[in-house]
């Protein structure tokens, strides 16, 4: 079994947030890493609501703001479906996958976590202008 650090980055290097799993199996998925991460903020946000939620993905009718994402109302959210929007985001370059100092550019790529331990997450924002 493994244990793993979960860690939101910018896209200079610098940390945002980071929480850790322990018990997961040696090799996994990029899918599954990512589908665990989403399941386990929500399970998080879902034990105690609140208006604000930190978390891989916007949830729908929620606006972006600092130290998050504020609800429109306190509700509990669904891991599936918010899961499935981080492998959309994923699809379409809407944050980077890195495992120790790789990139993982496939869902299907298999980690090995006891290697690597650390999984940060990149969000990349979009240029605006034009």
């Amino acid at each position: 079994m493994a244990s793993v650090m979960f860690r939101d980055e910018t896209a200079t290097g610098r940390a945002l947030a980071e929480f850790s799993l322990p018990d997961l199996p040696g090799r996994i998925t990029a899918r599954e890493l990512v589908r665990l991460r989403v399941r386990e903020e929500v399970a998080r946000h879902n034990a105690s609501p609140a208006p604000y939620f930190r978390s891989l993905i916007t949830p729908t009718d929620a606006e972006a703001e600092l130290n998050g994402y504020r609800m429109r109302t306190t509700r509990t959210l669904d891991w599936e479906r918010q899961a499935d929007a981080a492998e959309a985001a994923f699809a379409r370059n809407g944050f980077l996958l890195l495992v120790g100092d790789r990139q993982i550019e496939d869902l299907d790529t298999e980690i090995d976590l006891t290697a690597d331990p650390v999984v940060s997450f990149v969000k990349l924002v979009p240029l605006a202008g034009g």
